[in-house]
């Protein structure tokens, strides 16, 4: 048995979008919405592969993931993605996604998922894109360009608003430090639309606790979308994001309403 099949939209694109990164995009909702109509939790989560990035993938992941491959095809762009890696078309350009961010809850019929990318010249982004897959609502940023996103502007994380990325025996310590700071603590399970509502002030920050958990694919659409916005975007123990094709990379990352708050959390998570 399927989902129940509420209609998944197209995306609410901007008119400036890159051709490329918004194909994908497109692709992304679309094959989103033809998997969640055909198969039913179990199915969906079932793992069908290995990743490049090392973890199993979904097959919700493979479904979409596929499309956005033959839509970097069809583009003639690069592609680096969580589950094939990097497909190098011979572009100067590559799309860094994360296809479904949030697959769990995909799976399970939570709707908090999104489609995320950036689109990279020269390991230097120019643009991002996030598409909350159940909604068609997006959030695009350019490099150096003006946006309508604002943080909240909070500096201190006493009293903050934070999501964190749900917490693992190894940082059990360091969750429970921001607990003891922050004033209200969210989890939802999907990075990409956690970081997204940190540029537009609905959270203060997002973290990663010092798990060492989170991929480029992961942290690509928020390094634009982010410092577009006001916040800042780093590694908590001070790594640079670099936008490598080696997926066995992880980081720590970040997000937050300003420098300040993102080092205040920052030390926090290291103690």
């Amino acid at each position: 048995m399927s989902l129940i099949a509420w209609p998944v939209p197209a995306p609410d694109l901007h008119a400036d979008v890159h051709p490329a990164l918004a194909e994908a995009a497109r692709a992304a909702s679309a094959a989103y919405g033809v998997i969640r109509r055909s198969h039913g939790r179990t199915a969906l989560a079932e793992e069908v592969a290995m990743g490049a990035d090392g973890t199993p993938t979904m097959r919700v992941d493979a479904a979409v993931e596929d499309a956005i491959a033959e839509s970097a095809q069809r583009s003639g762009v690069n592609l680096l993605s969580e589950e094939a890696g990097f497909l190098d078309h011979g572009s100067a350009l590559t799309l860094v996604v994360d296809p479904v961010d949030g697959s769990a809850n995909a799976a399970s019929g939570v709707p908090l998922s999104c489609f995320a990318g950036a689109l990279v010249r020269d390991a230097s982004p120019s643009e991002a894109l996030t598409v909350w897959l159940d909604t068609g609502r997006t959030w695009w940023a350019r490099t150096g360009h003006p946006t309508p996103y604002r943080t909240s502007g909070r500096t201190s994380l006493d009293g903050a608003t934070v999501n964190l990325l749900r917490p693992r025996r190894s940082n059990r310590d360091a969750w429970l430090r921001v607990l003891d700071r922050a004033g209200r603590l969210r989890v939802l399970g999907t990075t990409c639309l956690e970081t997204v509502l940190v540029a537009e002030g609905s959270v203060d920050a997002f973290a990663d606790a010092g798990s060492d958990t989170l991929r480029i694919c992961d942290l690509a659409a928020a390094i634009v979308t982010v410092p577009a916005a006001g916040g800042a975007v780093i590694d908590a123990r001070g790594r640079p994001l670099e936008f490598d094709p080696d997926l066995t990379r992880r980081w720590s990352g970040v997000a937050a309403a300003t420098p300040q708050l993102a080092d205040d959390l920052a030390a926090t998570i290291l103690g």
